[in-house]
């Protein structure tokens, strides 16, 4: 009776194990194209070069488009839907409006389609682009797990979990943490925004209403403010101002120095300050001497980003065009 209740028990750990190993087998994985679409990172790094050539202010938005994808329904794509009869989609929500580089999405997905029809993710290409548009504007350089597989729903309203400019540090540490992400990520990732340009819009209250009193945000640089207003008319929703001035097409420690002297454009980089081990980051990372340091960190923390709610397996699907579900 023993020897039975024993030979169970090594059955039901057998099956146990069985399960854990397709589960992994079904995860993420580096080299997950190795076989069926072998070329699939030389092929994205080759339409990227491309694209950073002739259009290097992509690579600001392109990166921005993971995060986005990310932090609503996982990483599986859901930003690249178009908006239906019946829905209206991720990408028409206001938070994406501001999104650019779709069309750079679907151009690579073409030449994927080609070389390897219906093997490549829409969420797998975004976190490879991703990767390339830092990796092509002087940044670092990390392994991207592949695997993930497309989603088929997208709802405009989900997109109001997206942390805001005007986040509060607390709401920032919340919303990243609700999806799995340390406060360290949150302020390594707060780095993305060396690269690119933001509409006046997004920073206008601060330097000009502030309170509705026609005040400006004590927590911007008061020295900052005229340069900004010079840039920056009332009501003017269509300028767009360097992020990171200077060098916003390149990826670098800079941002911090910026946030440092209190000349971050958003509330939500000067909240980084408000909070002791986010100050700490800020501060180390301002100097420039620690840049390799940020540079992994950098990309750990995208690993860590990019593995927010996955479909993997058999779940989803392989889209044969981005912006539409099979």
């Amino acid at each position: 009776m023993a020897s039975k209740s024993f030979s169970m028990f090594l059955l039901s750990l057998a099956l146990v194990l069985l399960c854990l190993g397709t589960a992994a087998a079904q995860g993420l994985q580096l080299g997950f194209y190795s076989k069926t679409c072998p070329n699939v990172e030389l092929i994205v790094r080759q339409e990227m070069a491309r694209v950073i050539s002739v259009a290097p202010s992509l690579a600001g938005p392109l990166l921005r488009m993971h995060f986005h994808d990310c932090f609503v329904r996982g990483c599986d794509g859901s930003v690249l839907l178009n908006s239906t009869q019946n829905n209206v989609a991720e990408k028409d929500a206001p938070p994406n409006q501001s999104l650019r580089g779709f069309g750079v999405i679907d151009r690579i997905k073409a030449r994927l389609e080609k070389a390897c029809p219906n093997t490549v993710s829409c969420a797998d290409i975004i976190a490879l682009v991703a990767r390339d548009a830092v990796l092509l504007t002087k940044g670092p350089f990390w392994p991207v797990p592949t695997g993930r597989r497309d989603g088929s729903v997208s709802i405009a309203q989900e997109t109001r979990q997206l942390p805001t400019a005007n986040s509060t540090i607390s709401s920032l540490i919340s919303s990243f943490a609700s999806k799995g992400l340390s406060v360290k990520d949150l302020v390594v990732l707060s780095g993305g925004h060396t690269l690119g340009t933001s509409h006046c819009t997004a920073f206008q209250k601060r330097i000009s209403n502030y309170t509705g009193r026609g005040d400006t945000d004590p927590n911007l640089d008061s020295n900052y403010i005229p340069k900004l207003r010079a840039k920056c008319a009332p009501n003017d929703n269509t300028t767009l101002v360097e992020m990171d001035p200077g060098s916003f097409r390149t990826f670098d420690t800079s941002y911090y120095s910026l946030v440092s002297k209190r000349r971050g454009l958003f509330e939500s980089d000067a909240a980084l300050l408000q909070n002791s081990q986010t100050r700490a980051y800020v501060l180390r990372q301002a100097g420039g001497a620690f840049a390799s340091e940020f540079f992994k960190d950098f990309g750990d923390s995208m690993i860590n980003m990019g593995n927010i709610q996955v479909l993997t397996g058999a779940q989803g699907e392989i889209r044969k065009t981005c912006a539409f579900v099979n």
